[in-house]
Formats: C-alpha cells, structure tokens, sequence
C-alpha cells in the first residue's frame, strides 16, 4: 500500500500581514513549512511528499525543501486552495493507494496523529478521516448584518483541522466532479462528503493549530519549545 502526502503551501497569507508570507516565516531556528515536513518525514506511514507552493515562489521555496528524502516534488499551485491540491493530485503517482492533505501551515502536527490518520481509515471502512475536535466555544449563526440568527447545538459540531486522509480513487473522483460542476468546498472533506462519501472525525490535539495571524507564532513558538525541553 502506497500512501502519498500533499502538503498545501500555496496561499499568500494575506490576513498574516507580513513580507514573504507565513509558510517561510522562521520559528525556532526554521521555516513554518520546513517543521511541517519534518513531522511527514518522521511518519512512519508516509512512502512521499508533494509540496504545492504559490506560482510565484516556486524557487524559494525548493531552497528551504532541500534535505526532506520524502519530498519527491513541488508544483505551482493555484488560484484556490482547491485548485492547489488538485495540482498536486496532477503530480501523485497512479500507485498511490492513499492521499494525506496537509496544510503546510500546520507545522505542530505530531507525526504519530499522521499515522493515526492513517491507521483509521484502514480501520473503519470509511472513505475519509479528518483529524480535528469538538467544538468547545458557543457557536452563533450570524446573518448579513451581524445579527444573530440562531444558536447552534454544539454537542454535534466539531472543528476540522488537517490532515486529511481519503482513498486515492475517492478524493480524485471528488475532485473531478467539483470541478466539473463548479462546486467549491472549505475543505477536501467537503467534496467527498457531497459524493455521498463517509467521513470519519479523529480526535486530534488542540494545538495543531494553523498559522493565519501573527500571534500565532507565539503559540507556536511555545509548543515546539516544550516539545524539545520534555525529549
């Protein structure tokens, strides 16, 4: 069995607000991206890697790459996080069995929850399984003006993070009927699940966070330095 990885770093980090965006931002002596990819290299699961990076950066980005055996390639991405995973889709070896997408921007991901990941949906006979956890906030519905419309029941909402992991024929017939049909999905999950796929919830650690504000370095930051205080 063949299980591919697709790490997404296409993004221009806009709501980060700083030069060079957040996937090359350094944390503890390395890029955001490079922890990322060290937690793949480590997963035992993990046979290779696809970094899909902006169009426009393609070149920095193979820089900080170098060094990671399992990385086989990195392609330009596209205009939607979409559109950069199904270009990395493009890129994946008809063997692969199995597809793990990860957002680059998510480098506290511990390499022992990838290969639950992966564990699990040889498990369960599902489809898919995203990592992530229950909601623990209130969770208001908000109309156009900012008033709120309803209060949601939390007690069936979880909050989805990455990685995501699918059968290979699934995620790509999900993509191809997305794209056929114009639809665009929050997250790769969302497409198979308009397929009829099932989808299993993994419960995952709060702190795989993704980086979108620069306060998020911080916590970043924080835990990367416990992590290497308690090994």
């Amino acid at each position: 069995m063949s299980v591919a990885a697709v790490i997404v770093a296409g993004g221009v980090g806009e709501r980060f607000g700083r030069a060079g965006g957040k996937q090359l931002a350094s944390v503890v002596g390395a890029p955001i991206l490079a922890h990322t990819l060290a937690a793949f290299e480590r997963a035992a699961s993990v046979d290779e890697v696809i970094v899909v990076v902006h169009p426009e950066r393609v070149g920095d980005y193979t820089v900080h790459i170098a060094g990671f055996d399992k990385v086989t390639g990195i392609v330009a991405g596209g205009d939607t996080r979409q559109a950069s995973v199904a270009a990395g889709l493009e890129v994946l070896p008809a063997s692969a069995d199995v597809v793990i997408v990860h957002d680059g921007a998510r480098p506290l991901v511990p390499s022992a929850m990838i290969d639950a990941t992966v564990a699990a949906l040889h498990g369960s006979g599902a489809d898919g399984v995203v990592l992530g956890h229950p909601s623990y906030d209130t969770i208001k519905r908000v109309d156009g003006d900012g008033f709120v419309t309803a209060t949601e029941d939390r007690s069936a909402l979880w909050v989805a993070q990455t990685p995501q992991v699918f059968r290979a024929t699934t995620l790509r017939t999900a993509y191809a009927l997305a794209e056929e049909n114009g639809f665009l999905g929050t997250d790769d999950s969302s497409l198979v699940e308009r397929n009829g796929g099932r989808i299993l919830m993994l419960l995952g650690p709060r702190d795989n966070v993704k980086v979108t504000v620069p306060e998020d370095i911080l916590l970043v930051e924080r835990v990367l330095e416990s992590r290497a205080r308690e090994s």
